[in-house]
């Protein structure tokens, strides 16, 4: 006896049912294949405790890292209110609390979960070189503890405050010039990571409040052991140049000159070749000498404040900008700059920042001038009345007198000082920027660090093709179908 219509018709729902099912499984089972999920994200965070102000940068890079160093993006950048934390030596207190507000806003960008493994660093530059003496060892010994504290208290994981030598500034610098223009690594069309040509790797001059530094890769060996950087960073090593000139950083070579004048001055009035013709200012004159830089003390007898004019004559400016430098030290030598210090020949494009940015920035002249444009420039605005140049910048009253000043240094440092000229002189590119990142030794100095805080591999998961994924899901939708068509058919069919 034959089935009956019933009968046939759950025999091929169940049929289809078992069917779809097995292969659904089959599906599942055999066509999973293993995925690499994206590496976690890892954040540092480093204060850059300079001689006139502090900041605070948080950088993050992926876990697994390439080729042992980290691929490190700046995540945030704030600058801590007040000044420096080398002026709060008479109130060390005050040196912790003014970085409160940056670190709050760093641990609100930082996933709290990842608080307590975040290594954080603060680095002293040359405003904290500078405390030399007993007194200001003392108080540096009390800045620390109070930055210390602040830090600590903190949900970070602080792990140390650093004195930065003026070589390692100079050569984190490097690398962070070199990374952010790809000269240290690039990705492919192939989607690899690769070293570029070694070509295009270029130097770092840099100039702060209290200290300026040059940093480059010479074509030859570098003699000098003392001004040598060593690194290997993603599986590359790289011997670079680099020196600091402690006191010939902008505020200092400032403070320099006009105490030169004061020694020279018999009187309560002074005149200054770097200020504008018209400029008058009564300056106290005890500050001027606390600066360790100043190695003169102030004249006996002579007042608590001094009368500066300015005498608007770049050519006597020069002059005395030059008595800041000791070039008959290095006469005959060709690796030689001033102060008898050693310096290989100079190679490569060069970019400057900080101060050298600023400067020029401010005089228009960070678009790739001729060193001829560049030097009428600088001439011609020393040359201005003042009342003419308080006219034309309103908005830079803090800095004003001292843009004639700071732009004939520069010239006279990167020309007679470095031994850069009218051919080299293109091979400069005056930027406060690169890549959208700011210029600096904090970002060099947290990804040499990666290259000691391990990797993490990223995580395995079994994952389905889409494809597949897509099949499966249908033949679950049809052995449901068929399922319930079966159970509709046993209960809804009118018997026989």
């Amino acid at each position: 006896m034959g089935l009956s219509w019933k009968e046939g018709v759950l025999t091929i729902l169940l049929g289809a049912a078992a069917a779809s099912g097995l292969t659904t499984l089959i599906l599942f089972l055999v066509e999973a294949t293993s995925i690499l999920l994206p590496a976690d994200t890892k954040f540092g965070i480093v204060f850059d405790a300079g001689s006139s102000h502090t900041s605070l940068f948080v950088y993050k890079w992926p876990a697994d890292k390439e080729n042992n160093t980290g691929v490190v993006s700046q995540a945030l950048a704030c600058q801590a209110e007040g000044s420096g934390i080398s002026s709060y030596t008479s109130d060390p207190a005050l040196a912790g609390e003014s970085l409160r507000g940056c670190l709050e806003e760093a641990l609100a960008l930082i996933p709290e979960a990842q608080h307590r493994e975040t290594p954080t660093f603060l680095g002293a530059t040359a405003g904290m070189r500078l405390l030399s003496s007993e007194e200001q060892l003392s108080g540096r010994a009390h800045l620390s503890l109070e930055v210390a504290r602040v830090l600590s208290q903190s949900s970070v994981d602080f792990l140390r405050r650093l004195a930065l030598v003026g070589l390692d500034e100079g050569a984190f610098a490097w690398i962070t010039i070199n990374y952010v223009l790809g000269s240290l690594l690039q990705y492919t069309f192939s989607g690899e990571w690769a070293r570029p040509p070694e070509a295009t790797l270029v130097g770092a001059l840099d100039m702060g409040g209290a200290s300026t530094q040059m940093s480059f890769v010479p074509g030859g060996p570098i003699l000098d052991a003392s001004t040598k950087a060593s690194f290997i960073l993603y599986g590359s090593s790289y011997s670079v140049y680099s020196h600091s000139y402690l006191c010939f950083g902008r505020d200092e070579v400032l403070n320099r000159l006009l105490a030169r004048l004061v020694q020279g001055s018999h009187s309560g009035l002074a005149r200054h070749p770097c200020y504008h013709s018209g400029y008058r200012a009564t300056v106290p004159l005890a500050p001027l000498f606390e600066s360790p830089c100043v190695h003169t003390s102030m004249p006996p007898g002579a007042a608590q404040n001094l009368t500066v004019e300015g005498a608007g004559n770049p050519g006597a400016c020069v002059s005395a900008i030059r008595e800041l430098f000791n070039f008959s030290s290095c006469e005959g030598q060709a690796d030689c700059t001033f102060d008898g210090v050693y310096q290989p020949l100079l190679q490569g494009r060069f970019y400057a920042f900080s101060n050298f940015y600023y400067t020029f920035h401010f005089l228009n002249l960070t678009s790739g001038q001729t060193l001829d444009t560049v030097n009428a420039t600088v001439w011609e605005f020393c040359q201005r009345p003042w009342k003419l140049v308080e006219v034309s910048y309103p908005e830079h009253t803090s800095w004003l007198r001292d843009y004639c000043a700071s732009g004939l240094y520069i010239l006279t440092l990167l020309l007679e000082g470095y031994g850069f000229s009218e051919e080299t002189w293109p091979s400069i590119e005056f930027r406060r920027q690169a890549g959208g990142t700011d210029i600096g030794w904090t970002l060099g100095y947290m990804l040499n660090l990666t290259n000691m805080i391990p990797a993490k591999a990223p995580a395995m998961k079994q994952a389905e093709n889409y494809g597949i994924w897509a099949a499966g899901i249908v033949l679950v939708g049809l052995t449901l179908g068929a399922i319930l068509g079966a159970a509709a058919v046993q209960l809804l069919w009118p018997r026989d």
